[in-house]
């Protein structure tokens, strides 16, 4: 590539052996979830397989804990739980990214991976950065390994978008079918509606705008990282709409990340289900999904929450967020279901039994595994003073203690019925799959020690502890 692209990954490579130190010292480091090595972390992008090897690249501002110019990090895994921290792959070095080269997905056809993106360009001057004076540009690099970028390409500009869409254009998500290639957009109307505009290619770089996906209503002013595709039988939208208001348990945090069952041809006539959420906690968006090579579905979320008003102590460490572990998705009874995925069983040790009636506690370590029966009409779940989780009366609720949470305090969610849950406790994040994962709860939280856990209700629970994932670097 370019010298400017060779230059700026030589200044990311110096960058993250100057933080190495410092972000390595603090607390709170993930054991087996991705971080950035220093800097700032958010969307997941180009999930894929790829010749034995699944590839996660992820938005990345190595230069500063609070965000700034992104980039695509990169790590690569054969069998997500050991992980290699590949060198960045995409650099903001043209005229069309150089403010940012935002999120995106991948398509590997004939061994080689296509990766398409938002090019991000801010223009100097009186804007408001939403109907004039932003470029979101739909780009395609292309690459022979998934390591190294052979060449980038910009498809399609402001000027090519419908007349009625503003500059907020933004993470294409491209699959192949029926022969043809397939391309959503998340979209903002000038009048303010969100919506994914659905695009047509017969060689993945002219492009054709075919429909729009929408709500007969409007539902937010935006949707972010849209993501259509099949799972056992019945076709999903997933979206993280900005701007919804707040109905029932949906709409807690600043914005949303769910879903719509979706019906009909997206090609053409279509209706949309009920919008459900994917995750009732406070840190969890940018859902993107992709096909393994054994037919699952595996998704994975940014574990994070745009502009929200609650922080991240890790920042003062030179580093900030994660994503939230590898989850199988299913439909199951009318709903989309989430799951992690088997792999990460191989992690737990120290394998104990508690069957409680009443109140018990135990000594836990800081990274767990808790699988739960329930055969109460109450339950209680305590982490060392850091979290409750309860639930009675059909309403679970998670709490985060003042301390802990980093201004992060209580969500809901209505579970009539609670047959079982599953926790993952990290360094600092916690992961609830509730009832085989009909609903998920995950939050970040910065507990102390020591650790302790409490059961009070009646049921069996099995507790691990969890080693960390194998991580290595290659500069």
């Amino acid at each position: 590539m370019n010298r400017l692209h060779k230059d700026l990954n030589i200044l990311v490579n110096r960058v993250e052996a100057w933080e190495l130190s410092r972000v390595s010292a603090g607390p709170w480091r993930q054991k087996f979830h991705l971080m950035p090595p220093c800097g700032w972390m958010n969307d997941p992008n180009g999930l894929c397989w790829r010749r034995g090897n699944y590839h996660v690249y992820y938005q990345y501002s190595p230069f500063n804990a609070g965000g700034g110019l992104s980039f695509w990090g990169h790590w690569s895994s054969p069998d997500l739980l050991r992980w290699t921290q590949q060198p960045v792959l995409l650099c903001p070095d043209q005229p069309w990214d150089l403010h940012g080269v935002y999120s995106g997905s991948a398509l590997v056809e004939d061994d080689t991976m296509y990766l398409f993106y938002t090019g991000n360009v801010r223009h100097w001057g009186d804007y408001d950065y939403i109907n004039e004076g932003r470029g979101s540009n739909t780009a395609l690099g292309v690459s022979r390994d998934g390591i190294h970028l052979d060449t980038k390409a910009v498809l399609l500009e402001s000027k090519d978008y419908p007349p009625d869409i503003s500059n907020h254009v933004r993470d294409p998500k491209v699959w192949k079918q029926d022969g043809k290639y397939y391309m959503a957009l998340g979209a903002r109307t000038r009048k303010g509606h969100g919506e994914a505009l659905v695009y047509r290619s017969e060689d993945l770089r002219h492009w054709e705008h075919i429909n729009v996906i929408t709500t007969p209503e409007p539902f937010g002013y935006m949707w972010e990282c849209p993501d259509l595709f099949q799972v056992d039988g019945q076709w999903i939208l997933a979206v993280s709409p900005q701007g919804i208001k707040p109905y029932g348990h949906i709409g807690q945090n600043v914005y949303s990340c769910g879903y719509f069952p979706f019906y009909g041809d997206f090609r053409g006539e279509y209706t949309l289900g009920e919008y459900r959420e994917l995750d009732s906690g406070f840190d969890y968006y940018a859902q993107q999904s992709f096909a393994a090579p054994d037919g699952r579905r595996i998704a994975l979320g940014w574990m994070g929450m745009p502009d929200a008003d609650y922080t991240n102590p890790t920042a003062d460490f030179g580093w900030q967020h994660c994503l939230s572990v590898p989850r199988e998705l299913h439909w199951a009874d009318g709903g989309l279901t989430a799951w992690p995925v088997r792999e990460l069983e191989q992690l737990r040790r120290n394998a104990r039994t508690i069957e409680f009636s009443g109140t018990v506690q135990r000594d836990a370590c800081p990274t767990l595994d808790l699988e739960l029966e329930n055969h109460g009409s109450r339950l209680t779940v305590a982490l060392a003073g850091a979290a409750e989780i309860c639930w009675e009366d059909g309403l679970l609720t998670l709490t985060l203690d003042e301390a802990c949470g980093s201004g992060r305090t209580v969500r809901t969610a209505d579970v009539h019925k609670l047959r079982s849950l599953r926790l993952l406790v990290d360094s600092s994040s916690l992961e609830l799959f509730l009832n085989d994962g009909e609903q998920v709860v995950t939050s970040r939280f910065y507990p102390g020690e020591p650790c302790y856990l409490r059961l009070e209700g009646e049921g069996t629970a099995k507790l691990y502890d969890m080693c960390a994932m194998e991580m290595k670097t290659i500069q």
